[in-house]
């Protein structure tokens, strides 16, 4: 028993260390450092709000927050899914040198991308702010929506990870995916305005229904409906299972190919 808690404590450390480093590292050349984690949502919010806020007056109250809150749960994903695709790769020499179980590799690059989701949450709650949203009970269930939507990435990026190892094209790929992905979320866009057919594809895209349950809780303050709760518990587990699987079997052959 004492054992195991020892290693979870080395693994918890070495994890910390990793995404110390890599918040460093991402920050290294830059002045400002985590500080664009605040300033970036804001200015982007800033040029999409000129742009599109005279469009969807009508049709989206509080446009600059409708944007920011889809914006965030759009980076937390595509941050960590992206960051992860190559952890194993990119450690491939601590890999070698160091016995470490292989997912710490990836674990600390979703964590990394929890950490930057934080930072950018301090420009999210000065928005609320700055646009009177009221602060109800159901921003406690904000949490709840950051953590299924942390476990569903977990799982695309637990697959994408062991794929970029064999296929190296997947990073292109990926990112032409993630465009098309990024579209299809609603994120600037009011969801209501697309045709019937649209509406199915969308509501079914798992990052959409992260979003829609945010805006629910934060924006409206309202219970987010049964169909959210279900699509967004089912898609955040049903990927981690699939991703923790597809890592599980194919670790082993990591090291021939790295």
């Amino acid at each position: 028993m004492r054992k195991n808690r020892e290693e979870l404590k080395q693994y918890y450390f070495v994890i910390k260390q990793l995404v110390d480093r890599e918040i460093k590292r991402k920050y290294a050349r830059s002045f400002l450092g985590v500080i664009w984690s605040v300033l970036n949502p804001l200015m982007t919010m800033a040029v999409m709000s000129m742009i599109f806020s005279t469009i969807f007056k009508r049709s989206i109250e509080n446009y600059p927050i409708y944007y920011l809150t889809g914006t965030i749960f759009w980076q937390l994903f595509s941050g960590a899914t992206n960051s992860a695709m190559t952890a194993l790769v990119d450690n491939r020499t601590l890999l070698l040198k160091v016995k470490l179980p292989k997912q710490t590799f990836v674990l600390a690059r979703i964590y990394t991308a929890l950490t930057n989701f934080g930072y950018t949450c301090i420009a999210y709650v000065l928005m609320l702010v700055v646009f009177q949203i009221k602060i109800s009970p159901m921003l406690l269930l904000f949490p709840i929506d950051v953590f299924f939507c942390l476990l569903f990435s977990m799982g695309i990026g637990y697959v994408l990870s062991i794929l970029y190892v064999f296929f190296a094209d997947i990073k292109y790929l990926y990112s032409i995916v993630l465009t098309l992905w990024m579209y299809m979320s609603a994120i600037f866009y009011p969801y209501e305005s697309t045709t019937p057919m649209m509406q199915k594809v969308i509501g079914n895209n798992p990052v959409f229904v992260y979003i829609a349950f945010a805006r629910d809780c934060v924006m409206y303050q309202k219970w987010p409906e049964t169909d959210l709760w279900i699509k967004m518990i089912l898609w955040g587990i049903v990927s981690f299972l699939i991703g923790y699987y597809v890592f599980s079997k194919k670790e082993n052959n990591v090291m021939q190919k790295i």
